[in-house]
């Protein structure tokens, strides 16, 4: 035992010099286009340059964090690498003018210069980012001697990855072949037809030989017993090894890598908001709100009055439904129905459902009788964005029905989602629409970001709020 926890301890996270190094030159691009800005324009440096600078390096390096603009130049595009800087350094600015805003950070005599140095920080960031992602293609295609990869295991993961070598030639990698025993393949396994280089007695020769530089092992993790064994002879050569766990047999949501004093934790299951990522949903949350609140004020009052003077009973619906954790929550709604149900049998709105009041239904069709949940947002039961919450027994209903349902409320509840901004809103009639429902939900939780749950706004404001399905 005491071994095992040995081993754990010594597995260690991959430092990535690199992105800290990228970090570094793009905080120097910052201060240096500032200051050469400011020098040609013959303006003295005071207390508020200080703080364009300040803020603009804490920005960038938060927002560009967010945007995982540092996560590797090999596993993004070009293009995705502009777009992440261009996007970070926006963010920045959208700040900056909030302070300038409340502080007069940026005096008049110097906003043209101001402007210069905006516009020139991402042109610039982004030059040197696009230079030295070339420089270092270019080094790996004709400065250095490539990789010899063999992929052990021919497995569906092993041919994803062998596509990846193929696609990606900047990584400069030279593909060997699949190794493998052809009579233990599964049936699986045939199907992808791969043509092997050879069993693992023969890549183990190679290796001694030093004919393969590194060896990649997809086997599936019910073969402990052979991979142990396959590391064992390959520490008798000069190969490196890596072990490619299948994971994706699972379907993974909110997937991270942790360590726990050096043993690491791979997340199948999990929430994306825990820690900072949490906390800046939460702060978007409470700000949009208080912002939405303000402008829709009068609307609110104006359609409480209506409600009141057009049908008998309360303004305000509240009915239970489940939220972050599958707890239950109270969710406010604009009276839109004769009848405020709230019963272990809630029966959804169809069309031409008697219940519907005639002010409900021109409610119900504009998305106006969910206004109120910004108050829900604000009492921190419910998100701007997010899965739309289910009454309690429909819940319980298609919990039962629906792979993955309850997987939605490891996220708060939102008043808008992306399954609402593709279609899904309304009546679910079928089984069908609401599995492509939740579909929905949950690829949203997997491909979560703040700049994600913008775009979910700005769409439902122009294709969201109404609709043919909404009744």
């Amino acid at each position: 035992m005491a071994r095992t926890q040995q081993s754990y301890r010594s597995i260690s996270p991959q430092s990535n010099k690199f992105a800290a190094l990228a970090r570094l030159l793009d905080i120097f691009v910052i201060g240096t286009t500032l200051w050469a800005i400011l020098d040609l324009g013959a303006i003295e440096w005071d207390n508020k340059h200080t703080w364009w600078l300040l803020i603009s390096v804490v920005g960038f390096g938060v927002f560009s964090s967010f945007n995982e603009l540092y996560r590797g130049s090999r596993t993004i595009s070009v293009f995705t690498e502009i777009r992440l800087i261009a996007v970070s350094w926006l963010w920045v600015l959208l700040v900056m003018m909030f302070v300038d805003e409340a502080f007069d950070l940026i005096d008049p005599i110097y906003k043209q210069y101001f402007w210069y140095w905006c516009l020139a920080v991402p042109i610039e960031i982004i030059s040197w980012h696009v230079i030295v992602r070339s420089l270092a293609n270019l080094y790996r295609e004709i400065g250095k001697r490539k990789h010899r990869v063999a992929i052990v295991g021919a497995t569906m993961l092993g041919c994803e990855l062998e596509k990846i070598f193929r696609e990606e030639s900047g990584l400069g990698i030279e593909f060997v072949g699949y190794f493998d025993d052809r009579n233990r393949l599964s049936e699986t396994e045939k199907v992808i037809n791969v043509k092997l280089a050879g069993d693992f007695e023969r890549l183990i020769k190679l290796a001694k030989k030093g004919l393969v530089d590194i060896v990649y092992i997809t086997l599936p993790l019910r073969a402990e017993l052979r991979i142990k064994t396959i590391v064992e002879q390959l520490s008798d050569s000069t190969a490196s090894v890596h072990f490619v766990p299948d994971l994706f047999i699972f379907d993974m949501l909110g997937s991270k890598l942790s360590y726990v004093k050096g043993i690491p934790i791979i997340s199948i299951l999990d929430t994306p908001f825990y820690g900072v990522d949490g906390a800046m949903k939460r702060i978007f949350d409470f700000a949009f709100s208080c912002v939405a609140l303000v402008i829709i004020a009068i609307p609110l009052l104006i359609i409480g009055l209506a409600i009141r003077l057009t049908s008998p009973g309360p303004v305000i619906f509240k009915q239970r439904r489940y939220g972050f954790r599958g707890e239950e929550i109270i969710v406010w709604k604009f009276r839109s129905m004769t009848v405020c149900e709230d019963s272990d049998n809630v029966l959804q709105a169809k069309r031409n459902d008697p219940r519907i009041t005639r002010l409900g239904a021109f409610l119900r069709k504009t998305s106006l009788d969910e206004l109120p949940q910004f108050i829900n947002v604000l009492q921190g039961r419910m998100s701007v964005v997010g899965p739309r919450p289910h009454a309690v027994a429909h819940n319980e209903f298609y919990r039962g029905q629906v792979k993955g349902y309850m997987l939605r409320h490891k996220v708060k509840p939102g008043i808008t989602g992306l399954a609402q901004v593709n279609g899904y809103r309304g009546e679910t009639e079928t089984l069908e629409k609401m599995e492509g429902r939740i579909q929905q939900d949950l690829k949203y939780i997997r491909n979560w970001s703040l700049w994600l749950d913008i775009k979910i706004i700005v769409l439902t404001v122009f294709k969201g709020f109404t609709g043919t399905k909404a009744y």
